[in-house]
């Protein structure tokens, strides 16, 4: 999971690109780096670091010359394939035959491995260990008599699993999104250019109007004398929308509308199903700091016992479940989050949006006891992970997954609860999609792989 931003056809582009990283660092706070081109040269301008758009797009870079032009893409990176390092931050950029070529990509290539192979037999020499370098080796190979467009289209028919991008070819922009809409993409009108962004808050914060989704196949292509929109159908994809489900749960925004839902409504909906299936009797509901909020407000209005915000978190701490190492992990958590003594002599329910490796919740389940609970009960807005995600989640393996193999009673013992309930499949599905089920990927939960 990463976050991406274009602006096209807007002056100091990059200036809106930053500002809408920001906005997008919940997405990724491993690095980030934009790239900027004017539409009369033949440079592209990088910047590119270690940490988060704030340290790394100051006031100096922002006010500065040292990103100009009308086109600009920005990426904020949480790893998965390929691992942490400078090296793989993006966007990437190269020169091919006919031109300029740059990408910046959110989600993970199934076949990844495959192709790189293959490209290394052919003579393909990679710089990165990203799965997204294969989409620039690809295109290089490709039949040079199709035009550049073409040939891009070509290359992500020949990649699998999940793709949201924005890319450069010379002086065109090209926003794509894969056959199963994996993972979000959204586009709108800016001035009088274009912005498209991997979440609507972050087109919405610099200003732009007519937002969409990006469909499922879809291929936006942008330049001087048109507006080009190619579907799935015309590119030969067979469409089967599969949805990351955990983007309503975990990864967006509060205030982005998805799919025509406000993830804010969504995750007081999931908070109103889970007290219908699993509400206790308690003192006052706790909701786990931040993506926990909206659930524990709908369990708490559902049940009409109090709702406190019993637990305080620092936001200058990354979230704990994209950090790329577990020893960041078991450290953040107290750096993330505080008890309030409130609680004391207390019975409380902590509302949480999931529970992936264990580790935040065993920990503060221990440091709201220590802050002088006497009861508290866990109930967590999503089932049990059970499965790794292949679709760029960073739960590569099944034995990080808490779930995988342990039951709910043996999970509530680790991390020290009174007791534990998730919400059902079915119940999820209540609160996303009243109930339907088509449309959406839940292998985290099902191991239903598409």
């Amino acid at each position: 999971m990463c976050g991406i931003i274009g602006v096209y056809d807007v002056p100091e582009a990059s200036k809106y690109v930053t500002l809408g990283m920001h906005t997008l660092q919940h997405r990724g706070q491993e690095g980030a780096g934009i790239l900027s081109k004017c539409s009369h040269s033949d440079s592209i301008h990088s910047h590119k670091g270690y940490g988060s758009v704030a340290s790394i797009f100051g006031n100096e870079q922002i006010m500065n010359q040292s990103l100009p032009g009308e086109m600009s893409i920005g990426h904020v990176r949480y790893s998965t394939t390929g691992g942490t390092g400078e090296k793989n931050i993006q966007p990437l950029f190269c020169d091919l035959d006919f031109g300029q070529f740059a990408v910046a990509h959110n989600g993970n290539l199934t076949n990844a491995k495959e192709i790189r192979q293959n490209l290394i037999e052919m003579g393909s020499i990679f710089q990165t260990t990203t799965d997204t370098e294969n989409i620039s080796h690809i295109i290089a190979h490709t039949e040079k008599s199709k035009t550049p467009v073409n040939r891009l289209i070509e290359t992500l028919k020949k990649i699998k699993g999940a793709f949201s991008i924005i890319s450069f070819v010379n002086n065109s922009m090209i926003i794509a999104r894969d056959p199963n809409g994996f993972r979000p993409l959204c586009f709108g009108k800016f001035n009088n250019g274009y912005a498209v962004a991997s979440e609507p808050c972050a087109l919405e914060m610099i200003g732009s109007t007519d937002i969409r989704d990006v469909e499922p196949g879809e291929v936006i292509v942008l330049n001087d004398s048109e507006i080009l929109s190619i579907s799935a159908d015309e590119i030969g994809w067979k469409t089967k929308h599969k949805f990351c489900i955990f983007e309503y749960i975990y990864f967006s925004r509060p205030d982005s509308v998805i799919n025509n839902k406000l993830v804010y409504q969504v995750r007081k909906n999931i908070g109103q199903q889970l007290a219908i299936e699993s509400a206790i009797d308690c003192d006052m509901i706790v909701p786990v700091p931040d993506s926990g909020v909206p659930v524990a407000l709908g369990y708490a209005q559902h049940t009409a016992i109090p709702f406190e915000m019993g637990i305080t978190r620092s936001h200058y701490k990354g979230r704990t479940f994209i950090q790329p190492e577990q020893k960041i992990r078991n450290l953040g958590v107290k750096l993330k989050h505080s008890p309030m003594s409130l609680m004391k002599n207390k019975s409380v329910t902590l509302v949480d949006d999931s529970i992936v490796r264990g580790t935040t919740s065993k920990k503060i389940i221990q440091m709201v006891r220590d802050a002088g609970a006497k009861e508290v009960h866990l109930r967590i807005g999503s089932p049990p992970t059970v499965g790794p995600c292949y679709y760029g989640i960073d739960t590569p393996h099944r034995k990080e997954l808490l779930a995988s193999d342990h039951s709910v009673e043996e999970i509530r013992k680790y991390i020290g609860a009174d007791t534990l309930d998730y919400l059902s499949i079915d119940g999820l599905y209540k609160s996303v999609e009243n109930g339907k089920c088509s449309g959406y990927c839940d292998a985290c939960f099902t191991l239903d792989y598409i």
